[in-house]
């Protein structure tokens, strides 16, 4: 099983989409890198030599931030949000949507399950039969 970046990439799958299993490479950096070392991007993972295995080992530690490196990168620019008390920030502290979406019927992933109220649900004024 072919090792970049510190990731192993699965074996069974065409080259393209096996590095896409590494954290930040989507499919069009998966190409490029393909290009620039100029390995068939239809060619299964297994099938890969050495030689290949190193040249997009390279070309991807020289010229991409990849795996740990993006992922540090990502939490310092959220925790700079954070300190400096922009809108964005404070969403981010108390884990509400980011982006502009609405919050009074989606984001339930973010705000948590559902908690009931006293009072709601029951319609006021009518009487019991």
């Amino acid at each position: 099983m072919p090792r970049i970046a510190g990731i192993d990439i699965p074996r069974n799958k065409q080259i393209w989409v096996s590095l896409q299993y590494i954290h930040g490479v989507g499919p069009n950096v998966s190409r490029k890198v393909l290009e620039q070392t100029g390995v068939g991007a239809e060619t299964r993972a297994d099938d890969l030599t050495e030689q290949e295995v190193n040249s997009i080992r390279e070309v991807i530690d020289r010229e991409y931030t990849v795996e740990g490196e993006l992922r540090k990168e990502h939490s310092l620019n959220i925790k700079r949000l954070m300190e400096i008390g922009s809108y964005r920030g404070s969403r981010h502290r108390h884990s509400l949507p980011v982006r502009g979406q609405r919050t009074r019927t989606n984001a339930r992933v973010h705000r948590g399950s559902r908690k009931t109220v006293a009072g709601r649900g029951k319609k006021r004024g009518t009487t019991k039969k």
